[in-house]
């Protein structure tokens, strides 16, 4: 059975309205889309380090409350969990401030086994972190001689924006061992100071990774591929936190993908039908994830979407 692979941090974010806390829920990009992922019973498996203390242990139990493997979770006792504070302006997207206290050994774990087809996820400056990075080379050295689909969210938010040329070699290094590049407009006003979809194809994504999916919040969401370019029309929805909402359009991707039985050699020869499943599989999670102050997909609606789906 296919698997999904992810890779990235562990955060427990606190989130403000109104300059008030209102609640607390463990985060982080690609942790949202694995437990996303976790809620529809798919097989995946998180690889990431957290603190050996009391939001460590709160974190967690989260994952195994959602069908998320604490494997692959390396525990520090020096330092202690990170937190990220996210301020929900008036329509309910979010800003950040983060709070780290990491030891200089990171990510002191063995690796899940990945099989050939499976799908590996990762992005944000986690990908890109100097103190990682050897790290996540030794990772996507392994997934792609394992023949995996590759899937690369950079997910770059403003508080790292000033160090957009400091790490840009390893964002070019990812999107070359990429198979699937899906980022925001909020992504490449921050890495490259560019706002049209077909430019920064063309000139930033084509060179190295065919294939290309590009969301701007309501706006249309733009594909581009080395056969296709489509756009899709993203359904208004109310906006409870936007927070969660790009990572269970990840996941939606990653769910419509193992649906569709798409593998790594198929990949390249989508056609457009399927591609537009794809996609609405991700726009449909999407828009789940904005009704809710969690960060991902609202467990009802899981069990609800993958009996739908196996009828």
């Amino acid at each position: 059975m296919r698997q999904i692979i992810g890779v990235g941090e562990t955060i427990l974010d606190i989130i403000f309205k109104n300059n008030q806390p209102s609640h607390a829920i463990p985060g982080g990009s690609v942790f949202n889309t694995m437990i996303s992922l976790g809620r529809l019973n798919m097989r995946a498996s998180f690889i990431s380090e957290i603190g050996d203390d009391r939001i460590g242990k709160m974190i967690m139990s989260y994952m195994e409350e959602n069908n998320l493997s604490t494997e692959n979770i390396s525990l520090f006792g020096r330092g202690k969990s990170p937190i990220s504070l996210a301020f929900l302006d008036d329509n309910n997207e979010a800003s950040y401030l983060f709070y780290t206290d990491f030891p200089d050994n990171r990510l002191d774990i063995r690796y899940p086994r990945i099989n050939e087809n499976d799908i590996f996820i990762f992005g944000s400056y986690f990908s890109v972190n100097p103190a990682l990075r050897n790290r996540m080379i030794e990772l996507l050295e392994y997934a792609k001689e394992r023949k995996a689909i590759i899937y690369y969210d950079p997910n770059f938010r403003k508080a790292h924006a000033h160090e957009a040329m400091k790490v840009m070699p390893s964002v070019l290094e990812n999107l070359e061992y990429a198979d699937i590049v899906k980022g925001s407009s909020e992504d490449f006003e921050n890495l490259f100071h560019l706002s049209d979809a077909s430019r920064i194809y063309k000139d930033k994504i084509e060179f190295y990774c065919p294939n290309f999916i590009y969301t701007q919040g309501c706006n249309p969401i733009q594909l581009f591929t080395r056969n296709t370019k489509e756009s899709f029309d993203f359904r208004p929805v109310e906006v409870v936190s936007s927070i969660g909402a790009g990572d269970s359009f990840n996941a939606g991707i990653l769910f419509g993908l193992l649906k569709h039985h798409v593998t790594r050699e198929t990949l390249s020869v989508l056609d457009s039908q399927t591609w537009k499943d794809i996609i609405e599989c991700g726009m449909i999670l999407a828009a789940q994830a904005c009704g809710t102050y969690e960060n991902a997909i609202p467990q009802d609606f899981a069990r609800h979407y993958t009996q739908t789906i196996t009828e």
